[in-house]
């Protein structure tokens, strides 16, 4: 894990895509997708049906990794609202420890608005937090600190002539209507078959605006790597 400065907070962003809110003792991770293969099942492409299983046993890893009392996830956490139908006894019963040992909030998503939280956990449509929003999608033109989803971004480099595409979180940077340090932040996805948007594509930029600056950071070798992707003016 990797300390990280964010909206007058400090935070921990680590390896396996997830960010831990110390404050609130609370892990955050955005965009399960949990039951895609057997969505994909479904409509003839026959794919490894055990990506729920996966998922949740980076979840279960994340939160022995941080003591995370409490989960809440940011949407699209299956990637359809049936999918909590569909997830087989298994992977069921691992959600269903993972709810029963910590505060598990669920926050929906476009893929899944009407999901229902058959394994545990609460549903909600957003949540704040402390003066901090979270939600599935940022909203345009939000001036409070706020967390979401739904972008899967992802940032390219080049290291020795060798392109590099590693998820990312996208944040931008500006001052709250109270003129102090705030900021946004949309974190990589989290799922095991979940693909990747362009950091700096101009769907991510305009969702964050306003802002002063826009950056991409990845967590790399016990370290905060940051790639600026836009700045004002």
């Amino acid at each position: 894990m990797v300390p990280l400065s964010f909206a007058d907070q400090e935070w921990l962003l680590t390896e396996g895509r997830a960010l831990y809110w110390p404050r609130e003792q609370a892990l955050l991770v955005a965009d399960l997708h949990l039951e895609k293969g057997s969505f994909f099942a479904r409509h003839g492409q026959m794919i490894p049906p055990y990506d729920s299983r996966e998922t949740l046993e980076r979840v279960a890893l994340a939160i022995r990794e941080t003591g995370a009392r409490r989960v809440i996830t940011l949407g699209d956490n299956f990637h359809d609202s049936d999918g909590s139908t569909r997830l087989e006894p298994h992977a069921c019963g691992m959600l269903e420890a993972l709810t029963k040992a910590v505060d598990w909030v669920w926050i929906t998503g476009n893929h899944d608005p009407d999901m229902e939280a058959r394994c545990g956990g609460t549903l909600v449509e957003e949540l704040a937090i402390g003066g901090t929003i979270l939600r599935h999608r940022a909203m345009p033109g939000e001036t409070r600190p706020e967390l979401s989803g739904h972008y899967h971004p992802r940032v390219q480099v080049t290291v020795q002539r060798r392109h590099i595409r590693r998820p990312c979180a996208v944040i931008s940077a500006n001052e709250g209507a109270d003129g102090r340090p705030s900021g946004r932040m949309i974190l990589p996805a989290f799922g095991a078959y979940t693909g990747g948007m362009n950091a700096a594509d101009p769907a991510i930029l305009k969702a964050l605006q306003p802002a002063n600056a826009i950056d991409a950071v990845v967590p790399a070798k016990g370290r905060l790597a940051r790639f600026p992707l836009w700045r004002a003016g």
